[in-house]
C-alpha cells in the first residue's frame, strides 16, 4: 500500500492536533461532567487519527498501529463509557464552583499556549510530521495540569489527569521515533486503566462519605 504524501499527511496531523486543543479548552470552560467525558473522547479519537496517519505514512511505524487501536477502544470507547457510568451512579452532573471562573481560566489557558509553543520551539525539528504539533502537546500537559488544580470534582480530576497523557502520547508519536517502544505504551496503557479504576472506586467513596466529590472535602479526615 502506498503511503500518505508527507505534506498531505502533515496537514491532517495539524489539523486533528489543533482540534485537540480546541477541545481542551472546551474542557476548560464546560461544567457538565458528562459533556466533559464526551469532550475526552472526541479528543481521545483525534489522537488515534493522527497515530494512524503517522502509521500508514510510515512503513516502519507500523507498532504505532497499536497505539491507535489501543486508544480508540480504551479512550473512546471503554473509558467514557466507565465514567459516564460513575457520573449516573453517584447522580452529580455538574462541576459546581472551579477556583477560577471561565474568562480567567481561558485567559490562563491562552497564557499557557502561548508557554508551549515557546518551550516546544528549539525541539520542533524532531516532528517530521505535522507544524507545532509538540507545542500542542505541551500546551495539553499544561492546561491538563491546571485543570487538576482547578476543578474540586474528582471525576473532573480524572478527566484532566488523561488528557495529561494524551499530550504525553501526542509528543510521543509527533517524535522522529514515532512513539515509544511498544511495550512501553502497552504498560502506560494498561497502568492508566488500572489507576481509572481505583479513582472510580475512590470517588464513589468520597461520595457515599461526603455525598459530595468535592476532594477539598477530605481534609475532614484529619484526626
Amino acid at each position: 500500500m502506498k503511503p500518505l504524501n508527507p505534506e498531505f499527511a502533515s496537514q491532517w496531523i495539524t489539523l486533528l492536533a489543533t482540534g485537540m486543543l480546541v477541545v481542551q479548552l472546551l474542557m476548560v470552560v464546560q461544567r457538565m461532567l458528562l459533556t466533559n467525558i464526551r469532550l475526552f473522547a472526541l479528543q481521545s479519537l483525534m489522537l488515534a487519527g493522527i497515530a494512524v496517519i503517522i502509521a500508514f505514512s510510515h512503513a516502519h511505524a507500523a507498532h504505532v498501529y497499536w497505539v491507535a487501536g489501543l486508544t480508540l477502544v480504551g479512550k473512546v470507547f471503554f473509558l467514557p463509557w466507565l465514567l459516564s457510568r460513575q457520573v449516573r451512579r453517584i447522580q452529580m452532573e455538574h462541576e459546581i464552583a472551579p477556583l477560577l471562573n471561565a474568562s480567567a481560566s481561558m485567559l490562563l489557558c491562552g497564557a499557557f499556549t502561548l508557554l508551549g509553543y515557546i518551550v516546544a520551539r528549539p525541539f520542533t525539528s524532531l516532528a517530521r510530521l505535522g507544524n507545532n504539533t509538540l507545542g500542542v502537546a505541551v500546551t495539553l500537559l499544561l492546561t491538563g495540569f491546571f485543570l487538576m488544580v482547578n476543578r474540586r470534582k474528582a471525576l473532573t480530576q480524572v478527566l484532566a489527569l488523561l488528557t495529561v497523557e494524551n499530550g504525553v502520547m501526542l509528543a510521543a508519536v509527533a517524535l522522529t521515533t514515532y512513539g515509544m517502544p511498544l511495550v512501553v505504551e502497552l504498560g502506560i496503557f494498561f497502568d492508566l486503566m488500572v489507576a481509572v479504576m481505583v479513582l472510580g472506586l475512590l470517588v464513589y467513596r468520597i461520595r457515599e462519605t461526603f455525598s459530595s466529590m468535592d476532594v477539598s472535602k477530605l481534609s475532614q479526615l484529619k484526626g
